[in-house]
Parts: structure tokens; sequence; C-alpha cells
């Protein structure tokens, strides 16, 4: 338990209205969280307000709440604080109420549209294996030591990300590597964290649903970097053009990695497989285990980080050498028949492009392409035509269908797809509603030596249908539709 008083150090508090010399057991931002001894914050969220619900939480026995304007008619016996956005607020209550868990370990927050599950998961592996006990904070998982959490967010919210990182801080962890996605940073949800330095990966089409604008995504990533103090470092793409745009206003010690532009950290794909690549690291030569120019470039983001924690670089790079990359990113399947699977999270155009573009590089020659591409409902619509314009531009054949469609209908939302299917495509391309039969097609169309990328979905274990979550895995059904060939 935790004084309310101390609670609220370093928040903006604007007003209060009874006492701040009690004891606080809980926070929550839900009303039907509330008990007795909780602070109560109301956050004007997208869908609701939870100054809506204040009356909910005071009757579940809460008499301390956190607003951003005190209601006409008080109740009696209960405290009000009053705060310009709680949002914001939440975030530094939370890290207060957990006894600031990030600025007892080195926290390193990774950020970007592809790539930062697979960076935050090499890191982490890196550092297991350099002899560091480690957090991870992903999309895929969420992990402590050996200790798995299911993930339900790319960033938890404020409460459940700093009760987290006590967890880990507790448990002896060093480090902690998280993704931090940019709904996380515009709803305040890293709020009165300390990180000890920044990744920047790439930014490309996604998100615009709740973004709006292109510029506004851009704005989101960037704020991270713009919060960042003098003590971090803030390591970004060379390659990439808006890279140098996260670092225009950050406090932090700048550095870059890339492929194909003068950076700090700088590496060549001497050689590439199905199974891995040989590059060429600051003079190094070092197979890895990943596929694809995109992986080499998170590969270096994962060295320059780890560098910049002031690890040694024959350690790094002997331990990059042994460590796998995050479930369904790049998952090669081989059928006995000679068919390659591929299972790959791959859900915007670019990471379309970027995995069949690998793909395109490995083939040998007769190898034929053929996608399996859906498009999630509820989520950007602007980007389904263009993602289904690159597969089929870049496959010999597709075959459209559902990913997770939740409220919408597939069909609407395979319409959207097959919009952007160029004329002299759509003999190509096919479209199957059911995505369990869409890879059996897609399986059946390959020959001996051809491969089928399953994009979309990558590391998901189920399948939104209208706010169900049916089991349903990717790499599951491959291997099913391979063993049955």
């Amino acid at each position: 338990m935790k004084k309310l008083k101390d609670i609220l150090h370093a928040i903006p508090v604007q007003e209060v209205v009874g006492q701040l010399d009690v004891e606080v057991v809980s926070l929550c931002f839900d009303s039907r969280l509330a008990v007795e001894g909780s602070l109560f914050v109301a956050i004007k969220g997208v869908h609701t307000d939870g100054h809506l619900f204040l009356d909910r939480a005071v009757e579940l026995g809460c008499r301390l709440v956190m607003v951003e304007v005190i209601p006409d008619v008080k109740i009696d016996g209960v405290t009000y604080i009053m705060v310009a956005d709680t949002a914001y607020a939440l975030g530094i209550a939370a890290s207060n109420f957990y006894d600031n868990p990030s600025a007892d370990l080195k926290l390193v927050g990774v950020t970007g549209t592809n790539g930062k599950t697979t960076i935050a998961t090499l890191l982490f592996n890196l550092f297991d294996r350099l002899g560091y006990h480690v957090g991870l904070l992903s999309t895929v998982q969420n992990q402590i030591g050996d200790r798995i959490i299911p993930a339900t967010h790319t960033t938890p919210d404020p409460i459940a990300l700093n009760r987290l990182l006590r967890e880990m801080v507790d448990e002896g962890c060093d480090y902690c590597f998280m993704e931090v996605s940019s709904h996380a940073v515009v709803q305040q949800r890293i709020a009165g964290l300390r990180f000890a330095g920044g990744i920047f990966s790439n930014i490309t089409h996604d998100h615009l649903d709740f973004h709006l604008t292109f510029d506004n995504y851009i704005k989101a990533k960037k704020k991270f970097f713009d919060d960042l103090d003098r003590y971090a470092f803030a390591l970004t793409n060379a390659d990439e053009k808006n890279g140098a745009v996260m670092l225009q206003n950050t406090f932090a010690h700048k550095k870059n990695y890339g492929l194909r532009s003068n950076a700090d950290f700088k590496a060549k794909v001497i050689e590439s497989h199905f199974d891995g690549m040989l590059l060429n690291i600051d003079g190094h030569e070092v197979w890895v285990k990943l596929v694809g120019g995109f992986n080499a470039s998170n590969i270096m983001a994962v060295y320059g980080a780890a560098i910049l924690l002031e690890q040694e670089t024959m350690k790094v790079l002997t331990a990059l050498s042994q460590i796998s990359g995050a479930e369904g990113r790049f998952e090669v399947i081989r059928a006995e028949n000679g068919i390659i699977g591929i299972v790959d999270y791959a859900h915007t155009p670019d990471a379309v492009e970027n995995v069949l573009s690998t793909i395109q590089h490995l083939r040998q020659k007769g190898q034929h392409i053929i996608t399996v591409l859906g498009c999630g409902g509820d989520r950007d619509k602007t980007k389904r035509p263009e993602m289904a314009a690159v597969a089929a531009k870049m496959s010999d054949k597709v075959v459209i269908t559902s990913d997770n469609p939740r409220t919408e209908d597939p069909l609407q939302i395979i319409k959207d797809m097959e919009g952007g299917v160029p004329a002299d495509k759509k003999k190509n391309v096919f479209s199957i509603t059911d995505r369990r039969e869409a890879i059996r097609a897609a399986c059946h169309l390959a020959q001996s030596g051809d491969i089928v990328l399953i994009a979309g979905k990558g590391h998901e274990k189920y399948q939104d249908v209208n706010g169900v979550k049916n089991h349903f895995d990717d790499k599951e059904e491959l291997e099913k539709t391979f063993n049955e060939q």
C-alpha cells in the first residue's frame, strides 16, 4: 500500500477536494475493478469516458478518484484529484505505486511499424545467452526469465506494465526489452517510465484508422524519442528516410545502424539462404539463423543496442550466431514432397513486400511463389488494396482470404483487397473466405520446390470473428496440410 500523497509525486495536480493522507491499496481505470481503497482514474478513451462511471466506482467502495473535471455534485467522503491529463497522470501514478521499477533495471524500448517483435525478442535472447536475467514485453508474449506470461497488447496499460516491471526487478532482472507501439505513446501508457535506450526500426503505412494521417503516425513514434533523457541512447535506422526525423529533438545519445547507408553500426549481406545468412558486421563475418535484408537490419539494431549497453563485441557476435528470432517471423516449414512453407506476421504493404522480396531473392529457377493473404477487420481499410497489389505483383499465384475479420463481413474485406489487384494479374488471384481452406488450396497449387507464403497472422493462435477468438494457428494448419499430401 502507498499513501495517496506519495502516489501523486511528480503529477501536476490542479485541485484537490478531500484528504491526501490516506492509503491506496490499488489503482484502476476500469470502474468494475474498483474496491475500497482503490484510486479510480477516469480516462477519456477512444470508445468511452471514464468520468461517466464515477458513481459506479464509488458504489463499489472507491473513495479516491482522479478526474480532469471535478463534478458539480460531489459525493460526501470522496476525495477528488483534478489533473489536466488523467492518462498521463495514470502512468506516473502507476510508476510511483510500484516504486518506479523502470529506474531499477535497464529498460530499452523498440518502436517502428515492422521489426519491433523481432528486435525485442532477439535482444531478450541475446542478453539471456550473455548470462543476464532478462525481461521481455512483446506482441507475442511477455517473459520474465524462463517464465512466460501471455500478452494481450503490444504495450500493456500503465498499471499492468509497471506491475510486470516490478516483478522483473523483484526477480533480479538486469534488463527489460519492450515493444513500444504508437498507440501506447499517444495513450500515455509509457508515461513515467525511465528508458535506458530507444530503438527505431522503420515506419510505413499502418494504423491510420487510429492516427488518421501518416504525419500523426510519425509524430507518435517521434514523441517516444523526444521524451528520452540525456542518459539514454537513441538508435535509429540510417536506411529509413524517417530515421533521422526521430532524432531531431531528443536529448539522448544519438547513433544509427544500416546496410546501405553510412552508419555507426554497419553490415553487409554476403550470402543468403532459407536457413540463414552470412553477414559482415563491422568487419567481422557472422552466420545468423535469420533470413532477409529486413532481418539483417533487425540484427544490426540488436548489435548496435548491445554495444551501446556496453557489451563486448566478440561475445555479442558469437551469441548472435546462436540465437533464433521471434515466433511467426519468417518461419520455414518444409514438406516431405519438397514444398517450402513460410509463416510470417507481415500485415502491412511494406512488410509483405519485404518478405516477398526476400523469397524472390532466395528462390531458384523454376520455383513458384504462392501467397495466402488476408487483412484484419475493424482496422485501417486503406492498406487492403495496397497489400493485395504487392502480393499479386510479386507472387505467381495469390489466395486472398480472411485474417481476423472481427466485426466486419469477411466478403467485404476480401472485396476491398481485390480492388487493388492489377488487371493483368487477376487470373492468378483466387478468393477463398475460409482461411483453413485457403491454406489447403495454396498447398495443392504448389509443386515440389515451390514456396507457399502464409502471411498476416504469424504467431497468433486464434482467429477473431465477431468478438469470439477461435483457435487457429497458421503454422499448425500448414503442417497439417503438408502431412496430408
